[in-house]
């Protein structure tokens, strides 16, 4: 229980903190800016709440998809182990808390599989990152005549390919408790097609989601942007903040710092890009932390062998 409430009031401080003694952006001036332009009328809450409410939606239901290939449960544990699992990352770099926080929800001989499982669904979610962000980013890039060091870049992709090369070359010598690289790449080899295609397909849709959730609250805010560059910008918000690991609690300071540097090439105002990012995090992580909590809380892990 002490594990637990460490947890939940750790999560709810650094939340409390993020959003009270932020320096980029004072709460009182984050708040006059969202009276200012009218969040709280009923057609933006009905909006602001749908598109939240629809990316975790197919979050859960992406989850769901994949634990029935080891366990069928209902949406409803699929949703307590999503947003609890949620509660717990958000203290963790790269939110990797999440891992062992589903895991305890199963049986000890469950529990490498979830992982995996856990594994493969954050990996299309990446990927999709990588997909629509890199083409984003390449039209942001040409559209503004960019000057890129390639050069830079190519050493970057280097190094990239040499850790990765490296982490694979450890990982097929580990053998931690009967866990082995082999054994990893076949419970993932063994992953039907199907449920593959299932998984790629909602991933996209959540990033789709929440990238035009960013565009609608640009468009609250009165942004003087066209589709093609909002979208190309916001994805290649996400590709950069993406490939840097850090608390997830910060997440908001890094996608607000990335997004000022994307859309000031829009002559857009820092407040409103700051006022943006904040409402995405608050909306997409902050809510369903705090629901999360209650999870926490009245968890009780499986112990049974």
């Amino acid at each position: 229980m002490i594990i637990k409430l460490s947890i939940v009031i750790g999560c709810g401080y650094f939340i409390y903190t993020k959003l009270i003694d932020n320096e980029q952006l004072k709460f009182v001036v984050f708040y006059k800016k969202l009276i200012e332009n009218d969040i709280f009328s009923i057609k933006n809450i009905f909006f602001l709440s749908v598109f939240p409410l629809l990316n975790w939606f197919l979050e859960i239901l992406k989850w769901r998809s994949l634990v029935d290939h080891v366990k069928q449960i209902s949406f409803i544990e699929a949703t307590k182990q999503s947003l609890a699992s949620l509660t717990t990352s958000l203290i963790t770099p790269n939110r990797i808390g999440e891992y062992g926080a589903k895991a305890l929800y199963f049986k000890k001989q469950h529990r490498k599989q979830i992982l995996g499982l856990n594994l493969v669904g954050n990996f299309y979610q990446m990927l999709m990152t990588l997909f629509f962000g890199s083409i984003g980013f390449c039209y942001f890039v040409l559209s503004h005549k960019i000057d890129v060091d390639l050069y830079q870049i190519l050493k970057v992709l280097l190094l990239v390919f040499i850790v990765i090369y490296f982490l694979l070359f450890l990982l097929k010598r580990l053998n931690f408790k009967g866990f082995t690289f082999e054994k990893a790449r076949s419970f993932i080899k063994n992953i039907p097609l199907a449920l593959n295609i299932k998984v790629a397909v909602l991933s996209m849709f959540r990033f789709l989601v929440f990238s035009h959730q960013f565009y609608y609250l640009l468009l609250i805010f009165n942004v003087d942007i066209s589709y093609v560059d909002a979208i190309s910008s916001i994805t290649s918000v996400y590709l950069i903040a993406s490939t840097i690991p850090m608390l997830s609690l910060f997440d908001v300071v890094l996608k607000g710092s990335v997004a000022i540097w994307i859309f000031s090439f829009f002559n857009i105002e820092p407040l409103i890009i700051l006022s943006t990012t904040t409402l995405m995090w608050i909306l997409n992580f902050v809510l369903p932390a705090i629901i999360g909590s209650y999870f926490v809380l009245t968890f009780k892990p499986s112990f049974t062998k």
